[in-house]
């Protein structure tokens, strides 16, 4: 029988301590709800020490990335507030194996989201929209993993930080996003490379949320994924994300 939480206390070490481990699936056999269980479990370990849930992150919103999983749904996973980094904060290698940056677009969720949402009246439940950075760390030897190593891994959450809150109203279809690292841009694409619409990230969030009993409350906030590749960070870099009609946000790698 699969001890679940023996494989959370795996990963939840090595994010811990910042040191890798193999692939959960090289010695034990997960379906994906066995890999949200472990998940689940590895979370609890964080709230235990004290952590707060803040939010959610979507990831595979691309939909080419869902193909090449062979996956039909997005995959989620926790936000703590001891991942988020104020803007322009630095950000310590030393609490990461192997970081890499996503520029992305948060929403802020303005109350509690009880039922199913659409795009019709999604905006009821938001008050803010951000460009955020979204630091992906697995847990992972060699950052390979299938998909239910991913889940279990807690879809690789590690840090984010997110820039000024900006209206609901302000667009976000068909935006230009980049990340820019020391100056040069390493990145760049399109804020429609978010499922189509960064605003299906967020319907789906609450979907995803209702169907696992994770209450979407006012001031969570909502990942949507990433608009472009992730780049591998290094000491001494500084690392922004721009959106047009956003703004940037940065941090500083030390």
């Amino acid at each position: 029988m699969t001890n679940y939480s023996r494989l959370a206390e795996t990963l939840d070490n090595a994010a811990h301590q910042a040191i890798p481990v193999p692939q959960l699936s090289l010695s034990h056999s997960l379906n994906i709800e066995e890999a949200y269980a472990v998940q689940s479990i590895s979370i609890a370990r964080r709230y235990i020490r004290g952590e707060q849930r803040v939010g959610l992150k979507l990831g595979f919103t691309s939909k080419a990335k869902m193909e090449q999983m062979g996956v039909h749904d997005m995959i989620w996973g926790r936000l703590t507030d001891q991942m988020q980094y104020e803007n322009e904060s630095k950000l310590p290698i030393k609490n990461f194996i192997h970081p890499r940056a996503e520029p992305e677009i948060a929403f802020r969720v303005s109350q509690t989201i009880t039922q199913p949402i659409d795009l019709d009246n999604v905006l009821q439940y938001i008050d803010g929209i951000a460009v955020a950075i979204e630091v992906i760390d697995s847990r992972y030897k060699n950052f390979k993993f299938s998909l239910e190593d991913v889940v279990a891994d807690n879809c690789s959450s590690a840090a984010f930080t997110i820039g000024e809150w900006q209206p609901i109203d302000t667009n976000i279809r068909g935006i230009a996003m980049a990340l820019v690292i020391d100056g040069v841009t390493v990145q760049a694409g399109n804020s429609d490379a978010i499922l189509g619409n960064p605003f299906e990230s967020l319907v789906n969030a609450a979907r995803l949320a209702l169907q696992n009993g994770e209450i979407l409350k006012a001031g969570d906030v909502i990942l949507a994924g990433a608009a472009t590749p992730a780049v591998y960070l290094k000491e001494g870099q500084t690392v922004v994300a721009v959106a047009e009609g956003l703004g940037e946000v940065s941090l500083k790698v030390c």
